[in-house]
């Protein structure tokens, strides 16, 4: 037996609640990881407040994210004790996830923890940092020079966007924080931002081409604050977009992809081949420091996370919560 966060729906009704499920309970997979670690994303946040529709089925374990120890695999790729880090697959959404103090999952979706990081490391960073690197990664590989002119990350008081922050800056790029909270501007230049940008501007009175303002973008919020960013993108100049807080319709036009060349690229993270997965934990695990990790996250317990989803949804969380599921 061991503990677990369930989702689980009675008489229609749901609720999330700390309880001790069994082993056999888990589903199918070639490798069985002591779970350490955890966090809650905004995903896992939605799923843990709300269940459908992130959760499947039930009952659910909630959580996209875990690290952890390997304790049992038929996998010829892992050994007992190899430290691996999880992220995606479906995941706490379809097949129980990483809230919980075991996890059983295929192999092939596991990633070692990167050389000179814990197993809390690697939780810091977690879907957010991972997801962070893979948009600074698309952004390199379409070819945009990020030295050539300001980086503008939206959404940059969250998860994806403290690292995405910290990971340009890190690279020295000229970083513009967008935020929509005035109290973050302090943690956002500690970060290593030169520049707040109010995002309700961004989102407010768009227009099909606006003043060209930065020379590439990290959009983690989606909206009519992503149709601001393509409006001020600089010619030839690109944007790499990974979230929806804002929401799902984008109300823009063809003129800055047609007249200024800017390009728009999807970041998917959930199915990702593992190879790109690697590239973006080593580029994390190169250009972040340990002691940074430690200022921009604190802990809590696994029964902590159901009231960790409530503040996250409620814009009151900023930087990384991570969840030691033995607490």
């Amino acid at each position: 037996m061991f503990a677990a966060l369930v989702g689980d729906e009675t008489d229609g009704r749901y609720s999330a609640a700390v309880r001790e499920v069994d082993d056999a309970d888990l589903p199918e997979g070639d490798v069985t990881v002591e779970v350490e670690w955890s966090t809650v994303n905004y995903k896992d946040a939605l799923a843990i407040a709300n269940g459908r529709p992130v959760l499947r089925s039930f009952p659910m374990v909630p959580g996209i994210d875990f690290a952890g120890t390997v304790v049992e695999s038929s996998s010829p790729e892992w050994n007992l004790g190899d430290a691996v880090v999880h992220n995606g697959w479906g995941v706490g959404e379809d097949r129980w996830g990483g809230l919980a103090q075991r996890a059983r999952v295929d192999g092939s979706w596991l990633v070692a923890v990167p050389d000179g990081w814990s197993t809390r490391d690697a939780m810091v960073a977690g879907t957010a940092g991972y997801t962070a690197a893979l948009a600074v990664v698309a952004l390199e590989r379409h070819g945009v020079d990020l030295q050539a002119g300001p980086v503008l990350v939206t959404g940059a008081s969250g998860g994806v966007g403290s690292f995405a922050v910290m990971l340009l800056a890190a690279l020295g790029v000229e970083v513009l924080a967008g935020s929509s909270t005035p109290e973050a501007s302090d943690y956002l230049t500690g970060l290593g931002a030169s520049e707040i940008v109010d995002s309700r501007e961004l989102g407010a009175d768009v227009r099909p081409l606006g003043s060209q303002r930065w020379n590439a973008a990290v959009d983690n919020v989606g909206g009519s604050v992503l149709a601001g960013v393509i409006s001020a993108t600089r010619y030839g100049g690109a944007i790499a977009a990974c979230g929806n807080a804002g929401g799902m319709d984008l109300p823009t036009s063809v003129l800055p992809f047609i007249l200024r060349g800017v390009s728009l690229l999807g970041i998917e993270s959930v199915r990702m081949p593992r190879p790109d997965r690697i590239e973006a934990w080593t580029l994390l695990a190169e250009r972040i420091s340990r002691d940074r990790l430690a200022e921009v996250s604190h802990e809590v317990g696994l029964a902590g996370a159901v009231e960790t989803a409530t503040r996250l949804l409620a814009n009151q969380i900023t930087g990384r919560v991570v969840v030691d599921v033995r607490a």
